[in-house]
C-alpha cells in the first residue's frame, strides 16, 4: 500500500503520533486509506447534500476494511455565475479541482480515492485527476434536482429562463413568473436537464467510473447513500484486485461516452471536457471522433 511509506517502521512513529492525535486507533491506521474527495458547498444547490453522500461512502469503505479520510475542494455554480463576469473563472476550476485533490492524494500517499462531484467542473475536474494519479478510483455523481411543479406541469430551471424573456415580452405577469421562480428547483441536485453536469455523470457510468445507475438517481432519493455506501466497498474491491483508472478509462470507454453523449443530446461542454480527461492518459480524443459516432447511423449500409 502506498500509504506504508507514511505509517509503518520505527522512523514513522512522529507520524503515527499526529494521526493518533485525531483520534485514529493502531488498526484504523493500519488499514489501506482511502481519500474521500468531497465537493461539497453551502451555495452549489448540485453540492449541498453532499455531506450525507461522504457518510455513506464513508461508510462503506469502513465495512470493507478500510480507514476513509475525507477532505473538500472547490465547486462553481455555473447557473449563478452566467451572465456575470464569475463565468470566467468556471473552466478554471476544473483545473483547480483536479490539482487540489492532486496535492492532497499525493501529500498524504493515500491508497484510492472515492470522488464525490455534482456540477459542471467538478464531475471532469474528478475524473481528470483519478486518471492522472491511476490509484484505485470510484465516482460518486450527486445526482440530478428533481422537477418542480406548478398547476399540473413539471418546472425545470430552463422554464425559469423562458418566462423571464415572456415577461419582458408582456406575454406573462411579473406575479406568475415569481410563481414560477418559487417552485421550478424544488431541492438539491444538479439542475434537472441534460446540461454538462447530467451530461458527465451520464458520461462517468458509460465510461466505467461510477455504479450502474448512479447517473440517473436523483440527489433526494435514499438509493443514492446506497450506491454510495456500496462505491465505498467497491473502492476496496478495486484496491485489493489491483484495478486502476487506466484499466477501465480505455480508448472505447470515451467511445461509449460520447455515444451516450449523442444519444441523450448532452452537453456539447463534453467536446471540452472528455479530451481533456483522456489526455492525462495519453489517449487522443478529437472532435473527428464526436462526428463520426454522432454520423454513425447513416453511415452504416442497410
Amino acid at each position: 500500500m502506498r500509504s506504508e511509506v507514511i505509517k509503518s517502521g520505527l522512523e514513522r512513529a512522529a507520524q503515527r503520533a499526529l494521526l493518533k492525535s485525531t483520534g485514529l486507533t493502531d488498526n484504523e491506521i493500519g488499514r489501506p486509506w482511502v481519500a474521500i474527495a468531497n465537493s461539497w458547498n453551502e451555495i452549489v444547490p448540485g453540492h449541498i447534500h453532499l455531506k450525507q453522500i461522504a457518510e455513506a461512502a464513508k461508510a462503506g469503505v469502513r465495512e470493507a476494511g478500510g480507514t476513509p479520510f475525507e477532505f473538500n475542494t472547490i465547486a462553481v455554480c455555473d447557473g449563478l455565475c452566467q451572465g456575470t463576469a464569475g463565468m470566467k473563472y468556471s473552466l478554471p476550476s476544473r483545473d483547480l479541482i483536479a490539482d487540489s485533490i492532486e496535492v492532497m492524494v499525493e501529500a498524504h500517499q493515500f491508497d484510492a480515492m472515492v470522488l464525490i462531484p455534482s456540477c459542471d467542473k467538478s464531475v471532469p475536474g474528478m475524473l481528470m485527476v483519478a486518471a492522472r494519479l491511476n490509484i484505485p478510483s470510484i465516482v460518486v455523481t450527486g445526482g440530478p434536482m428533481l422537477p418542480g411543479f406548478y398547476k399540473g406541469k413539471k418546472l425545470t430551471l430552463v422554464n425559469v429562463r423562458e418566462c423571464v424573456g415572456a415577461a419582458k415580452a408582456g406575454r406573462i405577469s411579473v406575479d406568475y413568473l415569481a410563481e414560477i421562480e418559487k417552485r421550478a428547483c424544488p431541492g438539491p441536485g444538479s439542475c434537472a436537464m441534460m446540461a454538462t453536469a447530467n451530461t458527465m455523470a451520464a458520461a462517468t457510468e458509460a465510461m466505467g467510473m461510477s455504479m450502474s445507475g448512479c447517473a440517473t438517481t436523483h440527489a433526494t432519493d435514499a438509493a443514492k447513500l446506497r450506491l454510495a455506501n456500496e462505491s465505498g466497498k467497491k473502492v476496496l474491491e478495486l484496491l485489493n484486485e489491483g484495478i486502476r483508472p487506466s484499466e477501465i478509462i480505455v480508448r472505447e470507454a470515451f467511445q461509449n461516452a460520447i455515444t451516450i453523449d449523442v444519444a441523450l443530446g448532452g452537453s456539447l461542454n463534453t467536446c471540452l471536457h472528455l479530451p481533456a480527461i483522456a489526455s492525462e492518459l495519453g489517449i487522443r480524443i478529437d472532435l473527428d471522433l464526436f462526428d463520426h459516432i454522432r454520423a454513425y447511423p447513416k453511415t452504416v449500409s442497410r
